[in-house]
């Protein structure tokens, strides 16, 4: 067994039931088959490749920037069309590893690192998070729900908002209309597929919504949401995903 990380800091006591689970099911690392000591850890080789996202970055979409960018500067595409949301923040790239975290969460239903997630999205949100009059799931339309059971952006929204100790609101935006899936389209087809299919489920007039979702692709979902949201009367709309996409060659998720 190999000692393993968890961010976040010390380990919560354990029950005797999780325990004994432990010795019938040995919890591995969420990076690879090892056995870990605990569910949601990493060995300390892998958790040392993971590639946190962090200043410079545009202040708008947190898209990387060079070395010699202020903290107040933006990507080529925000300053030539700001999106519709205030901030957007993911805490990882996506790349090898960060893929492997979303696709065993996304497809394979794999909870046990939703904890280390939140903290690690909570952390990238910032300020963002600590404003927050609630939080909100990027939403999935009710066919796909029906056939895959779960909405992993929602499992990421409840997660966060219990380290972030701030209230989720499920239903705060539907997919009113089901379009085809995301992958694999470019950035200005996923604008269109997305375009008009999400709207608020009320009135968030002044508020200051925080929106979650997996990944940040080309920012299209976000920017539907973050629209929607302004439109039944948001006054900030914030965004932080698990992970984003830094490189167009990684855009067919």
């Amino acid at each position: 067994m190999v000692q393993s990380y968890r961010a976040g800091g010390a380990f919560r006591k354990r029950g005797a039931v999780s325990r004994l689970s432990d010795l019938i099911w040995p919890p591995r690392s969420l990076l690879s088959e090892e056995i870990v000591d605990r569910p949601g850890v990493i060995e300390p080789a892998l958790w040392g490749e993971l590639k946190f996202l962090g200043a410079p970055i545009c202040a708008c979409c947190g898209f990387p920037l060079p070395d010699y960018a202020g903290a107040a500067d933006l990507c080529a595409a925000c300053g030539a069309d700001k999106p519709a949301y205030d901030t957007a923040r993911a805490a990882l790239v996506y790349d090898d590893h960060a893929r492997r975290l979303v696709l065993d969460l996304k497809r394979g239903g794999r909870r046990d690192g939703l904890p280390v997630f939140a903290r690690w999205m909570a952390a990238a949100a910032g300020e963002a998070a600590i404003r927050a009059d609630f939080i909100a799931p990027a939403p999935m339309h009710w066919t796909r729900l029906a056939v895959r059971s779960f909405n992993q952006a929602a499992w990421l929204a409840q997660a966060l908002a219990r380290t972030a100790g701030k209230p989720w609101k499920p239903g705060a935006l539907t997919r009113i209309k089901r379009r085809k899936s995301q992958a694999g389209l470019s950035a200005s087809e996923r604008q269109r597929n997305v375009g008009g299919a999400i709207k608020a489920s009320a009135a968030f007039k002044g508020k200051v919504v925080l929106v979650v979702d997996d990944v940040f692709t080309t920012g299209a979902t976000l920017e539907a949401c973050a629209r929607a949201l302004r439109k039944a009367g948001a006054a900030e709309v914030h965004a932080v995903t698990l992970a984003r996409v830094v490189r167009p060659t990684d855009i067919l998720i």
